[in-house]
């Protein structure tokens, strides 16, 4: 940093711009960091991709979106759209597609595996339904539970009349599974994750 001296002796300091953090005129600044990627194999369903392709799809439409827009307002948006792009873009190219139907010939149909729909009796008598999806495919409000979730894991490789230990934040439980189907289309389920 230096000095200029003008008349009356007053000086001004002079500032490079590289020192400086703030962006030049229309720039934004991206420092949010990349979207985690789990370090579990990336199992997924067929419907599981298709989700995954159908949401880069309505990104890559609305990253069209934003380029037509306001250019400061859009990069913002860029950013995000673009971030997830780069996440969707990791878990397609990383996917290993399991059908349903796939897990019957890779194991005993009575046993739980990935893709299957679990019915089960909890400690109540209640009956819920679990189907074990990927990581992206999960939905706990709607049954569908995570292959690496504590719940998937305490059901695999049960069979009907086993009962396993669920443990929850809110207490363990045990569940009774009463069923065990391995639905082509993935139908969804109803339950709690």
């Amino acid at each position: 940093m230096g000095s200029v001296r003008g008349a009356g002796g007053r000086g001004r300091a002079i500032v490079s711009r590289a020192f400086v953090k703030e962006p030049d005129g229309e720039a934004v600044g991206d420092d949010a960091p990349e979207l985690p990627v789990s370090p579990h194999p990336n199992r997924v369903t067929p419907r599981g991709l298709a989700l995954l392709r159908a949401e880069m799809e309505a990104l890559a439409e609305r990253r069209r979106t934003l380029a037509a827009a306001d250019p400061v307002a859009a990069r913002l948006g860029l950013l995000s759209v673009e971030r997830r792009m780069r996440y969707l873009t990791k878990r397609i190219d990383s996917a290993i597609v399991q059908a349903p139907g796939d897990q019957r010939r890779a194991q005993a149909r009575d046993r739980v595996g990935f893709g299957a729909t679990v019915e089960v009796l909890d400690a109540d008598g209640a009956d819920r339904r679990f189907v074990i999806v990927g990581e992206d495919e999960a939905d706990p409000a709607q049954g569908r539970i995570s292959w690496v979730s504590p719940l998937a894991k305490a059901l695999m490789d049960s069979e009907v009349g086993d009962e396993v230990q669920w443990r929850r934040p809110k207490g363990d439980t045990t569940l009774e599974i009463v069923r065990i189907g391995y639905d082509e289309a993935g139908a969804p389920a109803s339950g709690e994750g």
